[in-house]
């Protein structure tokens, strides 16, 4: 306590100097005994001793040390998690305690699945966080030199905050607001919308996948209808995660189908594969058409005719 500090500050400087030297040596991989050659102090206030080596100062000083040690509570930086560190308080990644609650929510969270739901505020950066180190491993993998690289200095952050908040942002934010409107007028006629950039990344890949999309609708009294704009948001929602395109359409359907309730629905998509005009094969000609059908567009050809007639005409 109090008295051992004041033991302590009485030791001469040059001798508490000659106690790390010592201990250092002490300390070292070859120990070797010191050489007993008198070492004189010159007087101080209290002092008069002539010390063999430096041994015996050691001994003083690492004693100190030993009982502060023993008798000072040890404290752990554990309020706050540093700036940039991706983990929660208790040290887990946060990536880790957003798939604990999906497992224990018995969800799904598939490359294609939205798990907004089951992301607590502040956690998106946690997250960000975590990627960015990840893909900073990869580029270290990959053997690139991101510390005298000016090109690769920070590409891991970017693409992280790439994957986070662009390309797969339909992964980790809620639906867009679309307001609904009733059907006063009680249409019951076909309208067609399209064709709307679509941009994804395969599953497979993370190769870019561009495209448009082409969307009919047969609405009847109790229709919700939404405008334009609102079919190209939700749209983008749910491209802007790791798609294939046959579970794409899929997605587009059920989600429209669930927010206007029409009589029939019809979704057409044509896309480009950077999977395989990137890579692989490399043909650059070959694209993706596929369709799915719902309500009146299922049942009645000639409507089905219609819509596809339309499409293709603008398309041409």
């Amino acid at each position: 306590g109090d008295q051992i500090e004041h033991v302590r500050s009485g030791i001469p400087g040059s001798l508490r100097s000659g106690a790390c030297h010592a201990k250092r040596a002490m300390d070292g991989a070859n120990v070797e005994k010191l050489t007993a050659h008198p070492v004189t102090l010159t007087p101080q206030p209290g002092w008069s001793c002539t010390i063999w080596g430096c041994t015996v100062a050691c001994a003083i000083v690492s004693i100190l040390d030993l009982h502060t040690t023993m008798t000072t509570p040890k404290l752990r930086a554990i309020d706050s998690p540093a700036q940039g560190d991706s983990t929660n308080d208790d040290g887990v990644p946060v990536s880790v305690k957003i798939r604990e609650r999906i497992k224990k929510a018995q969800k799904r969270f598939h490359a294609n699945d939205n798990i907004a739901d089951f992301i607590e505020p502040g956690e998106l950066e946690k997250l960000l966080d975590e990627v960015a180190g990840k893909m900073q491993g990869v580029l270290s993998s990959l053997v690139i030199d991101t510390e005298s690289d000016h090109n690769t200095q920070d590409t891991g952050r970017r693409v992280a905050k790439m994957y986070i908040q662009e390309i797969f942002k339909g992964r980790f934010q809620a639906a867009p607001d679309v307001t609904e409107f009733p059907n006063v007028e009680r249409l019951n006629e076909l309208m067609i919308v399209g064709p709307i950039t679509v941009r994804s990344a395969c599953s497979h890949h993370m190769c870019p996948i561009m495209g448009k999309v082409w969307i009919g609708v047969m609405p009847n009294e109790h229709s919700n209808l939404i405008g334009l704009s609102k079919y190209a948001r939700l749209i983008d929602w749910i491209m802007s995660r790791p798609q294939i395109q046959e579970e794409a359409v899929t997605q587009v359907a059920d989600l429209l189908q669930s927010r206007m309730n029409p009589d029939g629905l019809a979704v057409v998509m044509e896309a480009d594969h950077f999977c395989m005009q990137w890579r692989g094969v490399k043909d650059m000609d070959s694209r993706m058409i596929n369709s799915v059908m719902r309500g009146s567009f299922l049942k009645d050809p000639n409507l089905r005719r219609e819509f596809l007639s339309l499409v293709n005409n603008r398309k041409g």
